[in-house]
């Protein structure tokens, strides 16, 4: 049993590669993953994304605006409503990116904060995305107590130290299928170095598609590469790494049920 936890249902292509959400739910079915974490971006698509997988009980959500698209619309009332929605089993995508607007690097950390202050009170985990922004994303978690829910570094592909920081904060750290790519060198290091029992499995599909699929949309069947990856580099079985990751993924996700 595998868990995509972090994929972007609303995002992939049902003109050509797909007919409809049934249908990637049935690809990565057939090839073990059971459970998915369909990911928000935006409050304005949220809705859609919604309807898209309530039919699917295996199907979780999670509700946030992505550091990127915050100049899109920020609301913290609306978010805390659309976050309070039983199906919604975390807080985010958020966080800083740095390397694509650091111009709006005090704005996106205002955002941050409210995020970080929604889950606090609705006693949800974050999904977190950072880049180029280790020591504010570290710091912002810490000033707003962020530990007492805990969450995910989603995508990850910074320091051990990074890493290690984050874990002391109650953080998991999610591998993508970047940890697959021949020049993610580092990654692979800091993926030996960690213990399985912190680590999550993700494809952040359509995105980083892993081998040997680069260059073709993802989808939440190819996370099955990344887990064997892993196990590869921590020299256990692909079904460890299954079984290990699924039960992180209910541990920190509570409100998930099977």
């Amino acid at each position: 049993m595998l868990v995509d936890s972090h994929c972007h249902l609303d995002k992939l292509d049902y003109d050509d590669l797909h007919t409809d959400v049934a249908e990637v739910i049935e690809k990565a079915k057939d090839r073990g993953v059971d459970y998915l974490l369909s990911v928000g971006v935006t409050l304005r698509s949220f809705p859609t994304m919604m309807n898209l997988i309530r039919p699917y009980p295996n199907v979780f959500a999670s509700c946030g605006v992505h550091p990127l698209d915050i100049e899109e619309g920020f609301d913290f009332d609306q978010l805390r409503t659309l976050a309070a929605d039983d199906r919604v089993v975390a807080i985010g995508e958020t966080g800083l990116d740095y390397h694509y607007q650091p111009e709006l690097a005090e704005k996106q950390q205002d955002v941050f904060r409210q995020h970080v202050r929604i889950a606090v009170e609705l006693n949800k985990p974050l999904i977190i995305h950072t880049r180029m922004a280790r020591e504010d994303t570290l710091r912002i978690l810490r000033e707003e107590n962020a530990q007492k829910v805990g969450g995910v570094l989603h995508c990850f592909t910074d320091s051990f130290e990074m890493a290690e920081a984050a874990i002391e904060l109650g953080f998991y750290i999610s591998i993508s299928g970047i940890v697959t790519f021949n020049k993610a060198s580092e990654l692979k290091d800091v993926v030996r170095r960690l213990p399985l029992e912190k680590l999550l499995v993700e494809t952040d599909s359509p995105y980083l598609a892993p081998i040997p699929y680069r260059g073709k949309q993802n989808q939440p069947a190819y996370v099955r590469e990344v887990a064997e990856y892993v196990g590869l580099l921590k020299g256990v079985s692909a079904e460890e790494v299954a079984a290990t990751t699924t039960e992180n993924f209910f541990k920190l996700f509570s409100t998930a049920t099977r």
